[in-house]
């Protein structure tokens, strides 16, 4: 009986095991035919009949990235405001969602229904506000117009989703450090920081993902001072109307994506643990 049952099994997760490999060969195609393009010499870039791979790869595009003098500049100023937003977001994010779940104050629904609200809110309909207030603070074409806009519009998922977290570690465990003698503080970093650690991770991907590939915020609040552009500026130095230089686009393009699967590789594990902790939560 168990010899049919797996038989009858057997073909469905055969299925699910194609469709899961025919998903990853179609997220992942765009990828590769980016680093094609960045392999690719000018003349097969600009060919009439494009093919999905090249007999003769060169690396002259990345040294085109590479010698483009603002391009280390870009890089480092990218690196800045993605890290400020992954560490104050998640901080910021940590303890709002301790103080939204363990604590009972007045109007605590509302705050939790206007993070909701402000999820909804579409980010192009907010650049123009947000540009006269950069404006207002004197913060235009500083890295601050960056990161504090992103710190903002990442927080009310943050929160949301730490909310889960929290919530899931026992009341009695926190009772039980009282008793121990720990304080509110010991308790909140020693103990519940990290069983939470998991969730400010899947939460931290999100916030550097956002930041690192912004363009719409760079684009709008870096007007005159290039020295505080980041990394998707940087494409537009390779990119004219006239004669775009697509070999240094995907060069540079890919020297983007680079870090951002770094980051993966170093978080996966907490990352699945921290996503499957919120689906279940």
């Amino acid at each position: 009986m168990s010899r049919v049952r797996l038989a009858v099994r057997r073909p469905w997760r055969l299925a699910a095991e194609v469709t899961a490999l025919l998903v990853a060969a179609v997220v992942a195609f765009p990828l590769y035919w980016m680093v094609l393009g960045a392999l690719r010499p000018a003349g097969e870039i600009e060919s009439t009949e494009p093919r999905p791979w090249t007999a003769s790869p060169t690396l002259d595009s990345f040294r085109r990235v590479f010698e483009q003098h603002d391009f280390g500049r870009y890089f480092v100023n990218s690196l800045v405001v993605a890290g400020s937003v992954v560490l104050a977001s998640a901080l910021i994010a940590f303890l709002a969602a301790t103080a939204v779940t363990r604590f009972r104050f007045r109007f605590r629904t509302t705050l939790l229904i206007m993070f909701l609200v402000a999820q909804m809110v579409p980010v192009e309909a907010l650049t123009i506000p947000l540009f006269f207030l950069m404006r207002d603070f004197g913060l235009l074409n500083t890295l601050g117009s960056l990161i504090l806009p992103h710190i903002a519009f990442s927080l009310p998922f943050a929160v949301w989703m730490l909310r889960g977290f929290v919530r899931a570690v026992p009341e009695s465990l926190e009772e039980a450090a009282y008793l121990d003698g720990a304080s509110r503080a010991r308790f909140l970093w020693r103990i519940l920081l990290p069983l939470v650690l998991p969730g400010l991770v899947a939460t931290s991907v999100f916030s550097f993902i956002s930041a690192w590939n912004d363009f719409l915020f760079a684009k709008s609040f870096i007007i005159s001072d290039t020295s505080h552009s980041t990394l998707p500026m940087a494409l537009l130095v390779f990119y004219k109307p006239d004669e775009p230089d697509w070999g240094g686009v995907m060069a540079a393009s890919t020297v983007m994506t680079v870090p951002v699967l770094v980051f993966f590789v170093l978080v996966q594990r907490r990352l699945v643990s921290g996503l499957g902790g919120a689906v279940k939560d």
